[in-house]
């Protein structure tokens, strides 16, 4: 086994899903400057829900998917798609929206968390991602002492 594929089941595969090529660009730039991520990018949800097989540990998705095809599945499908597929994969829903009824919808749909688009929705987004990996650490660490009980 080669380094590389070593060095990759270690790194946090991480799934951006916007349909804004310039802020989905943009976005990755980010992440990949300020952590060791493994990014797969994607300019709508049929394309993320085609890709779930890639074992992604998070997802960062956009809630208007539907900006340039219309008929394409918007945020809200898609994260339904997503958690009907795979539940336990956390997605993060990332909207330009302030909307208090939007956030609150996407919780019910089973969204991890509800991100505004702003200036400080990067820090958010490390922020939801660093807890995210701490529960799934302790996750895995409680798995392997339950199974020596």
């Amino acid at each position: 086994m080669n380094n590389e594929t070593t060095d990759d089941k270690h790194r946090v595969k991480l799934f951006l899903v916007d349909d804004d090529a310039l802020f989905l660009k943009s976005l990755e730039i980010e992440f990949m400057q300020h952590a060791d991520f493994s990014i797969e990018t994607f300019a709508s949800g049929e394309l993320c829900v085609a890709q779930l097989s890639h074992n992604p540990d998070l997802i960062i998705l956009d809630y208007h998917l539907d900006g340039i095809d219309k008929t394409a599945m918007n945020g809200m499908q898609t994260l339904d798609k997503i958690k009907l597929e795979r539940p336990e994969i956390p997605v993060v829903i990332l909207s330009s929206q302030d909307d208090i009824n939007v956030a609150v919808n996407c919780m019910h749909h089973k969204a991890y968390d509800y991100v505004v688009k702003s200036e400080t929705a990067f820090v958010r987004l490390q922020r939801n991602i660093s807890t995210i990996i701490h529960h799934k650490k302790l996750e895995k660490q409680l798995t392997w002492y339950m199974d020596r009980m």
